[in-house]
């Protein structure tokens, strides 16, 4: 049994975000499935990448920006991380449940499982 290492190549993507959110989300797709080509096995999409960032003040109209995990966002990377062979880490705004929300990180195995 070997004990060499390979080594892990990391990913992380900083863009500004567009209005939006269907625009970011697949702007970003293609930036993860591009650090995937140029070798990377663990990709980390920005803070909120679906969104303007906009935690600085609380409005109640952000809430509707909100999205569930899983949803179509996590979905959309677990197509990509199985399709890639990588780990995708995702910033979301979260719904957990009524008035509940949560600045979370999916995390998304090569498998295109969600972990949490």
């Amino acid at each position: 049994m070997s004990t060499e290492s390979k080594p892990v190549m990391l990913g992380l993507i900083q863009a500004k975000a567009d209005s939006d959110p269907a625009t970011n989300l697949q702007a970003t797709l293609a930036k993860v499935e591009q650090a995937a080509a140029n070798g990377a096995n663990i990709v980390c999409t920005q803070e909120l990448f679906a969104t303007e960032y906009f935690c600085q003040s609380e409005h109640h109209d952000n809430f509707r920006l909100a999205e569930t995990i899983p949803g179509d966002t996590t979905e959309a990377f677990q197509s990509l991380a199985k399709r890639c062979g990588i780990v995708i880490i995702v910033s979301l705004f979260e719904k957990r449940s009524a008035g509940v929300y949560h600045n979370s990180a999916a995390v998304i195995d090569a498998d295109g499982s969600l972990l949490g």
